[in-house]
């Protein structure tokens, strides 16, 4: 039995246990201004990178239903974390029972499709959270599609709360910023692309590029999945027509609304609609 009413019209969901996500659907509104989207960000209970994966196989579900409820018939998990420990066990296990004409997609595997033709010394490092390394997602996505692709990653524990403290800018940042790029290097001297495998990763984009050779190219996922979903969408018609378009955009979070719009901030230049929520 379904638990949603099927083939609903309404806005894209985008979801993050956090703020970084902020910063994919910044690119995705660039890239599609007219749509509707409806952003939650789980920001009572972040962060989900350091949780095991039952935990945020659960979160994540609990997510993905609540924007069902409020009408979304597609919804991503900007959230590498969610992506990589959630996304396959929803698509597979969850949607054909919750309402099998909705679509749940990530933000891991539009990033691993540009690898191919942007490293030409086939040896790829990913920077990310410690649980999205642990989850060696990147390999594996990367493997099934560029085989003779090496790949390394680096934990950087450090850099999410640089980045939710608004410290990102600060000379402090400076130390963790270089320490995590030299260990990845030291590992690996042939990579000649990066992955910035974290949404927050952007706001401190011009310090990483301070300390990454300037022969390495940077991949920072928002314009990835922007492009990606436009083409998603293009291709699934019947899709597309669900997604309502009045260029609005409505902001849920599980903590404060004076918290959220205050740390939201440091990501979003614009005055925004702020509701407080509860996932159970």
């Amino acid at each position: 039995m379904l638990s949603f009413s099927s083939l609903s019209s309404g806005p894209v969901g985008v979801f993050d246990s956090g703020y970084g996500g902020l910063t994919i659907l910044a690119k995705i509104r660039e890239l599609m201004p007219h749509n509707d989207y409806i952003y939650l960000g789980d920001n009572a209970r972040t962060p989900y990178g350091t949780r095991s994966f039952e935990v945020v196989y659960e979160f994540t579900l609990q997510a993905v239903r609540k924007l069902f409820e409020l009408g979304c018939p597609l919804v991503i998990l900007a959230c590498n974390t969610a992506s990589a420990k959630a996304l396959r066990s929803i698509q597979q296990n969850d949607l054909p029972y919750l309402d099998p004409t909705r679509r749940v997609l990530g933000v891991i595997r539009p990033t691993v499709e540009s690898i191919g033709a942007l490293t030409a010394t086939r040896h790829v490092g990913v920077l990310a959270t410690p649980g999205t390394i642990l989850s060696e997602s990147y390999p594996l996505e990367i493997h099934k599609l560029f085989p003779d692709v090496q790949v390394t990653g680096m934990p950087c524990p450090m850099w999410v709360p640089l980045v939710e403290n608004n410290e990102f800018a600060s000379e402090g940042a400076d130390y963790f910023v270089r320490k995590y790029i030299d260990g990845l290097l030291s590992q690996d001297p042939e990579i000649d692309t990066l992955i910035l495998g974290c949404t927050h990763y952007p706001l401190l984009l011009d310090k990483i590029r301070r300390f990454t050779p300037s022969h390495i190219r940077l991949v920072a996922q928002g314009e990835y999945v922007a492009r990606s979903l436009k083409d998603y969408l293009s291709r699934h018609t019947e899709m597309n027509s669900r997604c309502t378009r009045n260029g609005h955009c409505e902001f849920l979070t599980t903590e404060s609304v004076s918290k959220f719009r205050e740390s939201a901030s440091v990501f979003l230049h614009e005055q925004i609609q702020v509701r407080s929520i509860t996932l159970e």
